[in-house]
């Protein structure tokens, strides 16, 4: 991303009921150009706070997570679009290497890139392929400490983009962006202070794994019992022994049981879905 002025960035989010954790959010994202809120009915002060971070706010009607960071993307003031969650924040280094790719000259050739989309690696150059979107890591706090092993770190995140190039999936749960061109990367994490209790944690995974069997079912994919054993026990070496999870002590463990627990859930519910469905 090179041209002669800087690129102007719109931040992006979506929110509801959002005001345990949007104050610190929104002020990571004062470095953008633009915030952009797009709230699907907030009843506590998630509006108060935008405004006071002078954050743009389209209300609107709740789409499924894919569809509605896509309605949000549309809606930004800008091609270049940083999108993140309320519970997100932006630390200052990843704003130190955001800057820098949409800053003017060469000031932006310092950072390298690693090629993803067609297998296409290479140092950013005269004659690199053109960067539509940037993927960074995100640290993930959980039972009071931040994971930095298995799932919860580096838990590449591709939110940084170029709108014109790229854009949000329709998936109705663990959506993900789609690019057209070549993914960099970038230094610096996205940190994710989740405030949640244990409890509200796993009622959030037990919904993620329904919208999830659904989705696969819609899409013509079928469960069998060899998904629903295997499964959960391969994603458990490899984020457990593989990704070093083992480090992280009790949270660790506990976070990559969850994930295994939701896998497993994900597979039963499409099997019942299948024997119900006439």
């Amino acid at each position: 991303m090179t041209s002669d002025a800087r690129q102007p960035v719109s931040a992006v989010l979506i929110t509801k009921n959002a005001a345990a954790q949007l104050d610190a959010c929104l002020a990571s994202l004062a470095f953008c150009d633009e915030i952009l809120v797009v709230d699907s009915g907030s009843e506590d002060a998630t509006l108060e706070i935008a405004g006071r971070h002078g954050a743009r706010v389209v209300q609107s009607h709740w789409r499924g997570f894919g569809a509605q960071k896509q309605f949000a993307v549309e809606r930004a003031r800008h091609d270049w679009v940083l999108c993140i969650d309320a519970d997100e924040r932006v630390s200052e280094r990843l704003q130190e290497s955001i800057r820098a790719v949409t800053c003017p000259g060469s000031a932006c050739r310092e950072f390298r890139f690693t090629g993803r989309q067609g297998g296409i690696p290479g140092t950013h150059s005269a004659s690199a392929p053109i960067v539509v979107a940037y993927r960074f890591a995100r640290r993930n706090r959980f039972m009071g400490r931040y994971l930095r092993h298995g799932e919860g770190y580096p838990d590449w995140s591709l939110r940084f983009f170029d709108r014109r190039g790229a854009r949000w999936s329709d998936d109705a749960v663990h959506e993900k962006v789609l690019a057209t061109g070549a993914v960099g990367s970038l230094q610096g994490d996205l940190l994710h202070e989740s405030a949640e209790s244990l409890e509200t944690y796993l009622a959030k995974q037990n919904r993620y794994s329904t919208l999830a069997a659904e989705e696969a079912l819609a899409h013509g994919r079928q469960a069998t019992v060899l998904h629903l054993l295997l499964s959960p026990a391969l994603r458990f070496i490899k984020f457990y022994f593989l990704r070093l999870g083992l480090l992280d002590g009790l949270p660790g463990l506990v976070h990559i049981l969850v994930g295994c627990g939701a896998s497993f859930a994900k597979y039963a519910k499409m099997l019942a879905f299948q024997k119900s469905d006439p």
